[in-house]
């Protein structure tokens, strides 16, 4: 089993040397997608099964020991993490089939689409800090091509203030990875929790924890680093602004979460949590205030995933077993539902014939269905009963009460309103009301011209992302009982070091 956990890595990596190899055989490309994605959930699902059956798995390749060799670590928040993943990759890989042209297609977008999901997947699974900082170059550099494809002016635009910014932030997660090995002489995270607590000289561990937090905060946009986010995840193909939207943010989510419970706890980076506490607020109010002045419903859904991860940033700040768990499900809650509403504009792009609410209207007359499939994501994310989405912001605000939070409850509370009014606002003007052109015929849209099997790799991804929304909501409780197990492994993370220092095979 534990050989298992090189298969989420290597199977995307394989299959992007594949796609290459046959580099103009696009029908082949868009086959090996789907199976490679397909592949990697049966994977995942087998590496939860194994996680939950038998606790942490753990790899050393080449069989040297922990700390001096390159460790894969699967603990319960990180086998769910590579399950999500596969099932945003599958969904994606069937939503890009209908709708990326074959023009980027042929400059290597279905190979750069696997080395992103080698990246996402490499970023859960590594044990060792610095293989943390390679992951998240692979992942950089293939997002950065991603947005690039195409090379429209506002893609290029948004992409040089999305690479800048991280290649700033990768700047400042090496210099507190020297400082970290200068003070430990390791940068495995589970030998980085045995040794931090034994540090006789801790001056310098507040200063390394807050360069961590600027640099995974830049990755998962929180306040005041977030800009950069809405002025780039709008420019490219929806496809590509799905993924993102879904994945990579919570990868910074993730690692703040890894950080700062197995290696800094609270006592080693009492400021650090404090400044979480504060960013979680600002992210919320500031990422929804935003999405509320926008009417182009791609910059709409961007200023969003900043308010949202503001929840999970609070939750994570908080650091009780309540809270860290409530925030792994609003996490898995909102990479489905955000991914699925990324999907749902695309597919209004495409009726109405804009991303601007002010241009478009009259979906549900012609399409009642793509109505009722818009709802499902979007009064999840605003958190409307039974839906995934309730039981998140239940969890977060409980947990908040219980840490005495009062004005973050509050802010929670109306942050939330805010978001139903602004799923709201895409309802009215893009389904409810009339379209501004009195002459419009839907029969002239681009979907109308789609062939079926261009229509149905559109619709069904939207459909499986709604059904897991509602299973999310409806059969609540295991998927509650997996984030709880995850939160008691995190903030007891004896049986992570255990296992760690010795997998060895």
């Amino acid at each position: 089993m534990n050989r298992m956990l090189m298969m989420p890595v290597l199977l995307p990596f394989a299959t992007a040397i594949l796609m290459l190899l046959f580099q103009r055989k696009i029908v082949l490309h868009r086959i090996l997608g789907v199976l490679s994605t397909t592949l990697l959930g049966v994977t995942a699902l087998i590496l939860l099964h194994g996680v939950m059956r038998e606790g942490t798995l753990a790899l050393q390749i080449g069989g040297w020991d922990a700390p001096f060799g390159i460790t894969f670590v699967a603990d319960t928040l990180a086998a769910i993490m590579v399950a999500i993943t596969a099932i945003i990759g599958f969904t994606t890989a069937l939503y890009s089939i209908g709708t990326i042209n074959t023009e980027r297609e042929h400059y290597f977008y279905h190979p750069l689409m696997q080395l992103l999901l080698m990246g996402i997947n490499g970023a859960f699974l590594t044990g060792d800090i610095f293989n943390l900082y390679v992951w998240f170059e692979v992942m950089l550099i293939s997002s950065f091509v991603l947005l690039v494809l195409g090379s429209r002016p506002q893609q290029l635009e948004g992409a040089i203030k999305y690479v800048t910014l991280n290649l700033l932030s990768s700047a400042i997660f090496l210099a507190a990875v020297g400082i970290l090995y200068g003070m430990t002489g390791t940068l495995n995270m589970a030998d980085l929790a045995i040794r931090i607590p034994l540090l006789e000289h801790r001056e310098l561990l507040t200063v390394v924890a807050v360069l961590f937090l600027i640099t995974f905060g830049v990755k998962s946009a929180i306040f005041p680093l977030f800009f950069w986010l809405p002025a780039s995840y709008h420019t490219p193909p929806i496809a590509i602004s799905a993924m993102f939207a879904g994945l990579l943010t919570k990868v910074g989510v993730y690692a703040i979460i890894r950080f700062f419970t197995t290696i800094f706890t609270s006592t080693d980076a009492t400021l650090v949590h404090q400044l979480l506490l504060w960013s979680g607020g600002f992210t919320m109010v500031v990422g929804v205030l935003g999405a509320v002045a926008q009417y182009d419903v791609r910059k709409l859904l961007s200023f969003h995933i900043v308010s949202q991860i503001g929840y999970m940033i609070f939750s994570i700040a908080i650091q009780s077993p309540l809270a860290i768990a409530a925030g792994l499900f609003y996490m898995l809650h909102n990479i489905v539902a955000k991914t699925n509403l990324f999907y749902m504009s695309g597919l209004m792009r495409r009726i109405g014939g804009s991303y601007d609410l002010r241009k478009i209207g009259g979906i549900y007359d012609s399409y009642p269905l793509f109505g009722l499939l818009f709802l499902v994501p979007a009064l999840g994310l605003a958190g409307i009963p039974p839906l995934s989405g309730f039981w998140a912001k239940l969890l977060v605000i409980r947990s908040g009460l219980e840490a005495g939070e009062w004005w973050l409850v509050a802010i929670a509370l109306g942050v939330s309103m805010l978001t139903l009014f602004s799923m709201i606002k895409i309802w009215n003007e893009g389904f409810w009301k009339q379209h501004p052109q009195s002459d419009y015929d839907f029969a002239t849209s681009t979907y109308h011209h789609l062939g079926r099997l261009d229509k149905s790799m559109i619709i069904t991804p939207i459909v499986l992302l709604g059904l897991v929304t509602a299973v999310f909501g409806l059969w609540f409780e295991p998927f509650f009982t997996m984030a709880d197990h995850a939160a008691q492994e995190l903030l007891d993370p004896a049986n992570y070091i255990e296992s760690v220092r010795g997998g060895t095979l």
